[in-house]
């Protein structure tokens, strides 16, 4: 088996290398904060000090961060994951970042004789713990094929969509897109089930269990009834993903109007405290606000 650097061990990244230590591989990786890493230390995993330290001696390492600041703090500098590669290797980045990001980074490693491939995932938390996340892979065939039994390992479903690594964001970007506006479409039509007389319940049931119910929606639908605690994919990570899909959108000439209306309810549940709560959250936060909408400079719903 191989030995796999994973750097960012926070809800998936860490379930991502929970995975490959339960499938045989030598996994070794590093976090912001250690304590994080502590269950999977026990498991296993070799803690490594930095980024720089995990990519050296792992025949692939993998990077699962928040957004462009955090990619670019785990692979810049003397400590970082640039400086840790070897000719021959492959950095496989599973961050939803923006697309000039992740080009400009792929860049970077080409020109320390390595190889980049753009891996983002569809999927929360049940989804990788259960390896049957939806995988996008982009970058050079080859390197691509060196890592495929890495990646399906992790996914369901892997696929390649060529040589240029931002198209693979660019995808992961579009189902986002969905992802946000059917929660908020779903959240709109509960309620307006629920403030004509029907129970929640019932209503719930029948939309998940018609042509509209995706999976998403299905698994979904328990957390509107009660919102957990710990968050699948939380409001603050969804709005991160509108705004790039906004980026990208601007980039390409298109206007994205339901993108703007989900990004803008999603920025209102932020204000309102529900910044690391599932996007599930998004019915409690309509469910609070008056017909007409926020009104202008209001803080809260």
């Amino acid at each position: 088996m191989s030995v796999v650097g994973v750097v960012g061990l926070g809800a998936m990244g860490g379930r991502v290398a929970g995975r490959l230590l339960g499938g045989g591989h030598v996994v070794q990786g590093t976090n912001r904060t250690k304590a994080r890493a502590e269950a999977l230390i026990a498991q296993g995993l070799a803690w490594r000090d930095t980024p720089r330290a995990t990519a050296q001696g792992s025949d692939v390492v993998i990077s699962m961060v928040t957004d462009d600041e955090a990619l670019a703090a785990v692979t810049d500098g003397p400590d970082g994951i640039l400086a840790g590669l070897e000719p021959g290797m492959v950095y496989v980045d599973m961050s939803t970042v923006s697309p000039q990001a992740s080009r400009a980074l792929a860049e970077r490693v080409a020109a320390r004789g390595a190889a980049m491939v753009a891996a983002p995932v569809s999927g929360s938390v049940p989804a990788v713990e259960s390896g049957s996340l939806a995988i996008i892979a982009g970058g050079q065939p080859d390197a691509f094929r060196r890592v495929e039994p890495i990646l399906g390992q992790l996914g369901s479903r892997v696929t390649f969509v060529g040589s240029d690594v931002g198209h693979a964001l660019l995808l992961k970007l579009a189902i986002n897109i969905s992802l946000a506006v059917q929660m908020l479409a779903f959240s709109e039509g509960v309620l307006l089930a629920e403030r004509g007389g029907l129970d929640r319940s019932v209503a719930l049931d029948v939309l998940t269990h018609s042509a509209i119910g995706s999976p998403m929606l299905q698994a979904r639908a328990p957390l509107v009834q009660e919102l957990p605690e710990e968050a699948w994919f939380d409001i603050a990570m969804m709005q991160k993903d509108l705004q790039l899909a906004l980026g990208s959108g601007r980039d390409e000439g298109l206007w994205l109007p339901s993108t703007i209306v989900a990004e803008e309810l999603l920025g209102i549940a932020r204000e309102a405290g529900f910044e690391h709560r599932d996007i599930a959250a998004v019915f409690s936060v309509l469910a609070h606000l008056p017909a007409s909408g926020r009104a202008p400079g209001s803080a809260t719903p």
